[in-house]
Protein backbone atom coordinates (compact mmCIF):
# COMPACT_ATOMS: atom_id res chain seq x y z
CA UNK A 1 0.00 0.00 0.00
CA UNK A 2 1.87 3.58 -1.01
CA UNK A 3 0.32 5.99 1.90
CA UNK A 4 0.51 8.94 0.03
CA UNK A 5 -1.83 8.33 -2.34
CA UNK A 6 -4.51 7.06 0.67
CA UNK A 7 -7.16 10.06 2.05
CA UNK A 8 -7.97 10.79 5.21
CA UNK A 9 -11.32 9.68 4.93
CA UNK A 10 -10.74 5.96 4.80
CA UNK A 11 -6.32 6.18 6.19
CA UNK A 12 -7.73 5.36 9.53
CA UNK A 13 -9.35 2.27 9.19
CA UNK A 14 -6.48 1.42 7.28
CA UNK A 15 -4.01 1.53 9.59
CA UNK A 16 -5.90 0.26 12.32
CA UNK A 17 -5.85 -3.04 9.94
CA UNK A 18 -2.19 -3.00 9.50
CA UNK A 19 -0.28 -1.03 12.19
CA UNK A 20 2.92 -1.32 9.97
CA UNK A 21 5.07 2.08 8.64
CA UNK A 22 7.88 1.62 5.68
CA UNK A 23 9.94 4.32 5.77
CA UNK A 24 12.87 3.65 2.56
CA UNK A 25 15.74 6.16 2.61
CA UNK A 26 18.31 6.73 0.46
CA UNK A 27 20.98 9.63 -0.58
CA UNK A 28 22.09 11.65 -3.34
CA UNK A 29 25.34 10.47 -4.68
CA UNK A 30 28.14 9.78 -6.81
CA UNK A 31 28.09 5.79 -8.21
CA UNK A 32 30.26 5.84 -10.81
CA UNK A 33 29.16 6.30 -14.99
CA UNK A 34 26.84 3.64 -14.91
CA UNK A 35 24.46 3.93 -12.11
CA UNK A 36 22.60 7.35 -11.17
CA UNK A 37 23.05 9.41 -8.07
CA UNK A 38 19.46 8.37 -6.81
CA UNK A 39 20.96 4.74 -6.52
CA UNK A 40 20.14 4.53 -3.17
CA UNK A 41 16.93 5.93 -3.24
CA UNK A 42 16.07 3.41 -5.52
CA UNK A 43 17.13 0.09 -3.87
CA UNK A 44 15.00 1.48 -1.04
CA UNK A 45 11.72 2.55 -2.02
CA UNK A 46 11.82 -0.57 -4.56
CA UNK A 47 13.00 -3.30 -1.53
CA UNK A 48 10.42 -1.29 0.85
CA UNK A 49 7.71 -2.19 -1.80
CA UNK A 50 8.96 -5.66 -1.95
CA UNK A 51 8.83 -5.80 1.81
CA UNK A 52 5.01 -3.79 2.55
CA UNK A 53 3.34 -6.93 0.08
CA UNK A 54 4.86 -9.27 2.36
CA UNK A 55 4.09 -7.92 5.44
CA UNK A 56 0.89 -5.82 4.78
CA UNK A 57 2.28 -2.33 5.58
CA UNK A 58 2.60 0.87 4.31
CA UNK A 59 5.09 2.39 1.94
CA UNK A 60 5.86 6.07 3.04
CA UNK A 61 7.07 8.07 0.22
CA UNK A 62 10.59 7.88 0.19
CA UNK A 63 13.18 10.26 2.08
CA UNK A 64 15.48 10.85 -0.55
CA UNK A 65 18.56 12.82 0.89
CA UNK A 66 21.26 11.14 3.35
CA UNK A 67 24.20 11.60 5.42
CA UNK A 68 26.87 11.92 2.19
CA UNK A 69 29.60 12.83 3.76
CA UNK A 70 32.31 10.62 2.42
CA UNK A 71 30.96 11.85 -0.85
CA UNK A 72 29.70 15.21 -0.42
CA UNK A 73 32.03 16.25 -2.78
CA UNK A 74 31.66 14.16 -5.56
CA UNK A 75 29.56 16.13 -8.69
CA UNK A 76 26.06 15.78 -7.68
CA UNK A 77 26.19 14.76 -3.97
CA UNK A 78 24.29 16.29 -1.68
CA UNK A 79 24.86 16.00 1.99
CA UNK A 80 22.31 16.05 5.22
CA UNK A 81 24.36 16.55 8.53
CA UNK A 82 23.37 13.37 11.05
CA UNK A 83 21.60 15.41 13.21
CA UNK A 84 19.19 16.97 10.69
CA UNK A 85 18.30 13.29 9.82
CA UNK A 86 17.93 12.14 13.08
CA UNK A 87 15.29 14.89 13.89
CA UNK A 88 13.69 14.40 11.30
CA UNK A 89 13.25 10.78 11.28
CA UNK A 90 12.14 11.19 14.61
CA UNK A 91 9.84 13.58 13.84
CA UNK A 92 8.27 11.39 11.43
CA UNK A 93 7.97 8.31 13.64
CA UNK A 94 6.40 10.29 16.45
CA UNK A 95 3.65 11.47 14.03
CA UNK A 96 3.60 7.83 13.01
CA UNK A 97 2.91 6.48 16.31
CA UNK A 98 -0.15 9.61 16.88
CA UNK A 99 -1.70 8.19 13.86
CA UNK A 100 -1.86 4.67 15.37
CA UNK A 101 1.34 2.56 13.91
CA UNK A 102 2.92 0.63 16.18
CA UNK A 103 5.74 -1.03 13.91
CA UNK A 104 8.04 1.69 11.86
CA UNK A 105 10.46 0.36 9.88
CA UNK A 106 12.83 2.18 8.03
CA UNK A 107 14.51 0.67 5.14
CA UNK A 108 17.72 2.30 4.15
CA UNK A 109 19.19 1.68 1.47
CA UNK A 110 22.71 4.28 1.78
CA UNK A 111 25.85 2.56 4.89
CA UNK A 112 26.53 6.03 5.57
CA UNK A 113 23.23 7.05 7.44
CA UNK A 114 22.73 3.79 9.84
CA UNK A 115 24.24 5.69 12.67
CA UNK A 116 21.56 8.47 12.55
CA UNK A 117 18.80 5.84 11.51
CA UNK A 118 19.99 4.09 15.12
CA UNK A 119 20.33 6.67 16.77
CA UNK A 120 16.37 8.05 16.17
CA UNK A 121 15.40 4.70 16.46
CA UNK A 122 16.76 4.90 20.35
CA UNK A 123 15.06 8.65 20.66
CA UNK A 124 11.49 6.92 19.98
CA UNK A 125 12.02 4.17 22.35
CA UNK A 126 12.24 6.12 25.02
CA UNK A 127 9.28 8.64 23.55
CA UNK A 128 7.11 6.25 21.46
CA UNK A 129 8.09 2.91 24.06
CA UNK A 130 4.55 0.62 22.08
CA UNK A 131 5.85 1.00 18.88
CA UNK A 132 8.80 -1.55 17.37
CA UNK A 133 11.40 0.56 15.49
CA UNK A 134 13.77 -1.54 13.15
CA UNK A 135 16.90 0.07 11.19
CA UNK A 136 17.15 -2.24 8.05
CA UNK A 137 20.23 -2.42 5.80
CA UNK A 138 19.94 -5.78 3.98
CA UNK A 139 20.14 -8.17 7.01
CA UNK A 140 22.28 -11.27 6.39
CA UNK A 141 23.94 -9.86 3.40
CA UNK A 142 27.25 -9.67 4.07
CA UNK A 143 27.31 -13.79 4.11
CA UNK A 144 24.88 -13.88 1.18
CA UNK A 145 27.05 -11.62 -0.78
CA UNK A 146 30.34 -13.96 0.56
CA UNK A 147 28.47 -16.41 -1.19
CA UNK A 148 28.01 -15.51 -5.07
CA UNK A 149 30.53 -12.54 -4.98
CA UNK A 150 33.69 -13.55 -8.09
CA UNK A 151 35.93 -10.96 -6.88
CA UNK A 152 37.33 -10.24 -3.03
CA UNK A 153 35.36 -6.44 -1.64
CA UNK A 154 38.01 -3.55 -1.93
CA UNK A 155 36.77 -3.35 1.70
CA UNK A 156 35.23 -4.64 4.81
CA UNK A 157 32.05 -2.83 5.05
CA UNK A 158 32.23 -0.74 2.08
CA UNK A 159 30.40 -1.61 -0.91
CA UNK A 160 29.59 0.85 -3.38
CA UNK A 161 28.70 1.05 -7.16
CA UNK A 162 30.30 -2.12 -7.24
CA UNK A 163 29.76 -5.80 -8.19
CA UNK A 164 27.36 -6.48 -5.11
CA UNK A 165 25.35 -2.90 -5.27
CA UNK A 166 25.50 -3.13 -8.97
CA UNK A 167 23.87 -6.13 -8.92
CA UNK A 168 20.40 -4.96 -6.70
CA UNK A 169 19.97 -2.47 -9.25
CA UNK A 170 20.22 -5.16 -12.09
CA UNK A 171 17.92 -7.17 -9.79
CA UNK A 172 15.17 -3.96 -8.39
CA UNK A 173 15.40 -1.22 -10.65
CA UNK A 174 17.31 -2.92 -14.08
CA UNK A 175 16.53 0.53 -16.48
CA UNK A 176 17.91 2.67 -14.54
CA UNK A 177 21.72 0.81 -15.09
CA UNK A 178 24.00 1.14 -17.74
CA UNK A 179 26.62 -1.97 -17.72
CA UNK A 180 28.42 -0.43 -21.08
CA UNK A 181 29.35 1.85 -19.07
CA UNK A 182 30.46 -0.27 -16.12
CA UNK A 183 34.24 0.48 -14.26
CA UNK A 184 36.28 -2.29 -12.80
CA UNK A 185 38.47 -0.15 -9.88
CA UNK A 186 40.42 -1.54 -7.59
CA UNK A 187 41.20 1.13 -4.72
CA UNK A 188 43.41 0.80 -2.37
CA UNK A 189 41.78 1.73 1.31
CA UNK A 190 44.24 2.21 4.40
CA UNK A 191 43.38 0.55 7.71
CA UNK A 192 43.34 4.44 8.93
CA UNK A 193 40.18 4.80 6.77
CA UNK A 194 38.14 2.81 9.58
CA UNK A 195 39.57 5.32 12.00
CA UNK A 196 40.16 8.81 11.35
CA UNK A 197 37.68 10.86 8.49
CA UNK A 198 38.91 9.98 5.56
CA UNK A 199 37.43 11.84 1.97
CA UNK A 200 36.55 9.05 -0.65
CA UNK A 201 38.18 11.46 -2.91
CA UNK A 202 41.69 9.93 -1.57
CA UNK A 203 41.25 6.82 -2.35
CA UNK A 204 38.68 6.80 -5.69
CA UNK A 205 38.35 8.94 -8.62
CA UNK A 206 35.05 7.14 -9.42
CA UNK A 207 32.80 6.23 -6.69
CA UNK A 208 33.20 2.65 -7.91
CA UNK A 209 34.70 0.78 -4.89
CA UNK A 210 35.40 -3.01 -7.01
CA UNK A 211 34.31 -4.28 -10.32
CA UNK A 212 30.66 -3.37 -11.49
CA UNK A 213 31.54 -5.42 -14.95
CA UNK A 214 30.76 -8.45 -12.92
CA UNK A 215 27.23 -7.60 -11.31
CA UNK A 216 24.75 -10.14 -12.37
CA UNK A 217 20.83 -9.77 -11.74
CA UNK A 218 21.08 -13.35 -10.03
CA UNK A 219 23.61 -12.42 -7.93
CA UNK A 220 20.99 -9.51 -6.50
CA UNK A 221 18.39 -11.34 -6.06
CA UNK A 222 20.16 -14.08 -4.21
CA UNK A 223 21.08 -11.45 -1.55
CA UNK A 224 18.04 -9.13 -2.10
CA UNK A 225 15.70 -11.75 -1.17
CA UNK A 226 17.86 -12.90 1.65
CA UNK A 227 17.51 -10.03 3.15
CA UNK A 228 14.03 -9.61 2.37
CA UNK A 229 13.00 -12.79 4.29
CA UNK A 230 15.40 -11.93 7.41
CA UNK A 231 13.46 -8.31 7.37
CA UNK A 232 9.53 -10.27 7.31
CA UNK A 233 10.60 -12.59 9.90
CA UNK A 234 11.58 -9.70 12.47
CA UNK A 235 8.71 -7.79 11.71
CA UNK A 236 6.54 -10.84 11.54
CA UNK A 237 7.96 -12.20 15.57
CA UNK A 238 8.51 -8.40 16.84
CA UNK A 239 5.70 -6.42 15.31
CA UNK A 240 3.92 -4.37 17.92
Amino acid sequence: MEFQYENSFEVKEKINQSKIAILPIGAVEAHGPHLPLGTDNLLAERLSQKLAERVNGFVLPTLPYGQVWSLRNFPGSINVSNESLISFLVDIGESLFNQGFRTFAMVNGHLGNQTALKEAARVLYETCPEMRVFYFFYPGMNKAAAEVRDKKSAHNAYFHACEIETSYMLYLAPEYVDMSKALSEDPIISMAADFTPTPWEEFTETAVLGDAKLATEDKGKYIVDIALENMVKMIDELKG
